[in-house]
């Protein structure tokens, strides 16, 4: 799992993290990124404006911020038709609306949002991982149907077509299966519930903290290193509340949150190369052929 996929919009909002997505469409209907001064700013980056591909705006969103030490900037669709604007992002009129924000008439605030893992887990053609009966579809899993610099709409493609393939080979391995009855149940004997939930939800921010800055949008092996040593910290804080305490669904999801950030940091520690999704400071992308292969 080397890759986090960047969608380069998310809605931000003072005092929450973006936790709304701006559609790709907009920029396609036409929308247009601006600085905090209203400047349009991706001609220094591509010569497609906006409308370049989504590694490259979530990068260059990611530099404008930290030239500025702003934490977001702007998307502009009030040049547009306002009635065909509703019509055409009636989820996204109404959540901005919400908010105070009339996207008609007013600017769009935005920042670049990790949302999902792109590309993780190999699967064959009916979707089964290298786990016998384990299957992976959708944008959790590696097919081979897309690159690691996919398009938005692929995961869709690729969601139907190998859940179709999936539910047709378990349907017909099913009856070849029996159940484990020899699992032994859960022995929580001398653990309790955790006194202070603030200790499990403190370090979810942590991780969360320490991904986002240090394994975002632009690594370097710098910053993977530093994100390596903290994240060894809030393991072993985990581990030890974890053997202390009964099972829940927060600290589980908590040492798979550190689990998955491990898997991630390892993967792009290893890659020595900027490709698709993952780009490093100290490996920038070498020049292609026009069959793809390095110069």
């Amino acid at each position: 799992m080397e890759f986090i996929q960047f969608h380069p919009t998310a809605l931000y909002h003072p005092g929450d993290r973006p936790n709304f997505l701006i559609t790709e469409a907009m920029r396609g209907y036409g929308a247009v990124l601006r600085n905090l001064k209203g400047e349009e700013f991706m001609h220094k980056y591509d010569p497609r404006l906006s409308l370049a591909p989504r590694d490259i705006v979530a990068r260059a969103i990611d530099s404008e911020m930290k030239l500025t030490g702003d934490d977001h900037v702007y998307l502009d669709v009030t040049h547009k038709d306002p009635e065909e604007t509703r019509r055409h992002f009636p989820n996204i009129y109404a959540k901005c609306l919400s908010l105070g924000i009339d996207i008609t008439k007013d600017y769009i605030p935005v920042a670049p949002a990790a949302h999902y893992l792109c590309g993780g887990i190999k699967v064959d053609s009916n979707a089964e991982s290298s786990i016998r009966r384990l299957y992976a579809v959708g944008e959790c899993s590696c097919t081979g149907l897309h690159g690691g610099n996919r398009l938005a709409s692929n995961s869709l493609i690729e969601a139907v077509v190998y859940a179709d393939a999936a539910a047709r080979h378990a349907i017909a391995n099913a009856s070849h299966y029996e159940w484990r009855t020899d699992v032994p149940s859960w022995n929580d004997e001398g653990t309790r519930h955790p006194e202070e939930m603030v200790l499990i939800t403190q370090s979810i921010k942590e991780v969360n903290q320490i991904m986002g800055t240090y394994v975002g949008i632009v690594r370097s092996n710098l910053r993977l290193d530093r994100a390596w040593n903290r994240l060894d910290i809030l393991y072993e804080e985990t581990e030890k509340l974890f053997k202390q305490s009964k099972a829940s669904r927060e600290i589980c999801e908590l040492r798979n949150i550190i689990n998955v950030g491990y898997l991630i940091m390892r993967q792009a520690k290893e890659r020595k190369e900027s490709r698709g999704l993952h780009y490093t400071v100290d490996y920038p992308p070498q020049p292609r052929g026009e069959h793809g292969e390095e110069k």
